[in-house]
């Protein structure tokens, strides 16, 4: 289920220490002669080189990578090898772990939750072991860290392993991707035969490509969710680095001088959306049900909308939404899709089930089957590749949403488009989008299974684990029967009307203890018990309402109370619990709100979740008040969180 800041390949790097610049200066002259010649000459080993390996974490240095992942994982609690693989993080993503630890360590910051300390040595004596693999995989997924962010890191260079197994899970994820889509494209009705062939086909392409230079693209992709998408395409079976920079004889790792880095900078974008890792994430939004269902009902099911349409598809990744809206009747269908490798895709399995537009095609009394046509490049800019006049679309598809509904979505792109392309009245789907919010009880904690491992109390852990979980969202399925008050709505989105700037918001919203169903099927609170909220979950709707939908509207849905998505929900952790419940009023200092004495009637909530300056990100603004039956109210300190 992501997109990332625009980096100046061009840029200076990162700034080094004073002794590393001294020792520079010193040693240019007499190497000047025989850096290339040095560079030229040079064939990676197996591994590890004589060059020092500086430590993460500390200014300790090894002769071995294997000996400073040692290090880093007996004293600093950093097990390379363990997020790596946890993560299947490939050569560029692990590339990329590597030098946003060394920059959040030179801003005195946990790598893993983001907190500052005011010394190296505090941190150091902060560091922990890994707390969610998922929450952290996001935190690195940003082109800027391909760039090294120290001078001449042999680290970098040299950690590279080669994975046994990875090729036969490349093929089994392969697989499980055209089952997938083709079992998408029959259930809706769609008939094709070719699209068994597209992964070989797309390896065969990578095989040849990995036999030529590769074309350098800079365009990202306006799918959702990219922080769940590996780099893969410049990279061999084994996470290695493509041709271009292997010795053609040897086939060992070259080294990567300064003129060398440029060209991986390049080849990243490209490689971004990458056959494998970019199939992963379409294979499980193809097999999300619920959000299949929704589309597939709002564009097969409403003939009146879609028949003779002209229709656009922002971020149409394998263009199964064109697949649809050109099954539905569309006379053209613009599918737009940013990265290149995606677009390949999309016009192939256009072209694969007969729906690609060709120029050449024959009309048949003025009809023509194929009406799909990919444009590679950014909503914003699409202009200069194909012929489409402002305000002539009359639907405008996109599967936008990410995380809490916000977190790498590509809504200001969407809003674009509307303004730009589609007519006055035009349909757009979907046309609402909701946030919702409930509190969650220790049910929805990691606390349950520490009270009690093996008959032994280990909850202290828990409690540490629940104190760290403040600092960062987690994005994971939660059970509604762990939420312990009601859920509200926390704000909606009007995407026909809204204005790009209303993205940003701050909304209130009041959490009442949960009721619960009487034996004669009404609801009650039950005034004798509190119970403890731990913090908030948020979660989503989009909707495709009868304003457009006029023969059938739908809903997609991320509810705890619905089916799972791959968007599962938002968790934010409280600093402290807050008991809440519906008690009597009494004299009690406005201190004790909220405890077990004297627990909150309800809390009210003001959230803000604002675009962040790192792009695609978001930031959230929490703060908490727990209010007495009698009104009186106590608030807890704002909480600033970063979904990043």
């Amino acid at each position: 289920m992501a997109f990332k800041t625009n980096q100046n390949e061009n840029d200076e790097s990162p700034p080094y220490t004073v002794e590393q610049q001294e020792e520079q200066d010193d040693d240019d002259d007499e190497e000047e002669e025989v850096e290339e010649q040095v560079w030229d000459d040079w064939e990676g080993d197996d591994g590890d080189s004589d060059s020092d390996f500086l430590c993460l974490f500390c200014d300790s240095n090894y002769d071995s990578c294997s000996s400073l992942f040692q290090h880093c994982a007996s004293v600093h609690h950093f097990d390379f090898h363990a997020v790596r693989n946890s993560l299947n993080l490939d050569f560029y993503a692990s590339f990329k772990l590597i030098n946003y630890i060394r920059s959040k360590v030179s801003e005195n910051s946990c790598w893993s939750c983001g907190l500052a300390f005011q010394s190296k040595q505090d941190l150091r004596n902060h560091l922990h072991d890994v707390i969610d693999f998922n929450a952290i995989k996001p935190l690195w997924d940003d082109d800027r860290y391909l760039k090294p962010f120290m001078q001449d890191d042999a680290l970098l260079y040299n950690f590279g392993e080669f994975d046994e197994g990875e090729d036969e899970q490349t093929s089994i994820m392969d697989e499980d991707l055209v089952r997938d889509l083709k079992n998408a494209l029959e259930t809706n009705g769609v008939d094709q035969d070719a699209v068994k062939n597209l992964v070989v086909d797309d390896r065969a392409d990578d095989v040849f490509k990995r036999k030529e230079t590769a074309s350098v693209s800079d365009e990202r992709s306006n799918s959702p969710s990219s922080s769940d998408k590996k780099l893969v395409n410049g990279k061999d079976s084994r996470g290695c680095v493509s041709s271009i920079d292997k010795d053609p004889e040897e086939g060992s790792l070259m080294g990567n001088p300064h003129n060398h880095i440029a060209t991986h900078i390049k080849k990243v974008n490209e490689s971004y959306f990458g056959s494998y890792s970019s199939f992963g994430i379409h294979r499980e939004m193809l097999s999300d049900k619920a959000r299949m269902d929704a589309y597939g009902q709002a564009i097969l099911k409403n003939p009146s909308l879609l028949n003779g349409a002209v229709v656009m598809d922002v971020g149409c990744g394998t263009g199964i939404l064109s697949l649809f809206a050109a099954q539905a009747g569309a006379s053209r269908v613009v599918a737009v899709e940013a990265s290149a490798k995606m677009a390949a895709v999309a016009s192939r399995v256009a072209k694969d089930n007969g729906l690609l537009l060709s120029k050449n095609e024959a009309r048949v009394n003025g009809n023509q089957k194929g009406v799909v046509e990919v444009v590679h490049g950014m909503v914003e800019e699409i202009d200069k590749i194909v012929e489409l006049q402002p305000h002539s679309v009359d639907v405008l598809l996109s599967e936008w949403m990410g995380y809490c509904l916000l977190y790498e979505s590509m809504l200001g792109s969407v809003l674009y488009a509307r303004d730009r392309y589609l007519k006055p009245g035009g349909a757009i789907l979907p046309d609402t989008a909701t946030i919702f919010v409930a509190g969650f009880g220790k049910g929805g904690t990691s606390l349950p299974f520490w009270e009690n491992v093996c008959d032994f109390d280990m909850s202290s852990i828990g409690e540490e684990l629940v104190t760290d979980a403040a600092r960062y969202p987690i994005v994971d399925v939660i059970d509604h029967q762990d939420l312990v008050t009601s859920s509200t709505i926390l704000q909606t989105f009007d995407l026909a009307t809204m204005k790009p700037n209303e993205v940003d918001f701050t909304a209130t919203a009041s959490l009442e203890p949960k009721s619960s169903i009487s034996e004669n099927g009404k609801s009650h609170f039950n005034s004798k018990t509190c119970c403890w909220c731990y913090g908030v979950v948020l979660w989503f709707d989009t909707g495709f309402t009868s304003r457009f939908c006029r023969e059938t509207s739908a809903v997609l849905s991320t509810s705890p109370y619905t089916p799972k998505t791959h968007w599962s929900q938002t968790i934010l952790t409280f600093r402290e619990p807050i008991a809440i419940g519906s008690g009597e009023d009494n004299a009690r200092k406005p201190e004790t709100i909220g405890t077990e004495i004297y627990p909150a009637a309800k809390i009210d909530l003001r959230v803000s979740i604002v675009r962040s300056t790192e792009h695609r990100s978001i930031d959230i603004s929490m703060e908490a008040v727990g209010v007495s039956p009698d009104g009186r109210r106590r608030s807890w300190p704002a909480q600033l969180i970063s979904l990043q």
